[in-house]
């Protein structure tokens, strides 16, 4: 009987020790590299289409680029502004127009362009599957962070069918 309730036991605990393990791992989304390509594309083509030269850089749940497409014309700074702005917004999940507000009106939240590696300029847009933000888009070029933030915009409103 004794054995029995030890093995039992033993079980018991090994159990409870793999489940607890298990909680250790965890599972996360993330952009592909093919979904990544297709949001800059989209994005440089929106804004192309309204007559802006611009780069769009998309990067993953970690701030990592994933793709870059740079439209002809294009000026040298948008390469990094467009990175900047994508990890920014992938970094604080947020679009990167409204953290720039945020710290314009909170004093409080001023010292966010302190971060290395933070552009507080719109442009930067979260993409998300849900809640749960995957990735972001940064676009520089554009006469005004506003309208960078739109074409962003509508680069991952024509993939929204990919997004689920």
């Amino acid at each position: 009987m004794q054995n029995r309730l030890a093995t039992i036991a033993a079980l018991t605990l090994s159990l409870i020790a793999t489940a607890a393990s298990a909680e250790g791992v965890r599972i996360e989304k993330n952009i592909s590299l093919d979904l990544a390509t297709q949001i800059a594309a989209q994005t440089v083509a929106t804004c192309s289409a309204n007559g802006y030269n611009v780069t769009a850089t998309v990067v993953d749940r970690a701030g990592t680029v994933r793709a870059v497409h740079r439209a002809d014309n294009a000026g040298p700074h948008t390469l990094e502004a467009s990175r900047l702005k994508a990890y920014t917004s992938a970094s604080a999940k947020n679009t990167t127009l409204a953290m720039m507000e945020g710290a314009q009106k909170n004093p409080a939240a001023a010292n966010l362009v302190h971060i290395p590696g933070y552009l507080l300029l719109g442009g930067g847009v979260p993409v998300k599957v849900g809640n749960e933000v995957i990735g972001a888009v940064g676009v520089g070029g554009a006469p005004g962070g506003h309208l960078d933030e739109q074409c962003a915009v509508a680069g991952i409103a024509k993939v929204q069918d990919l997004l689920k």
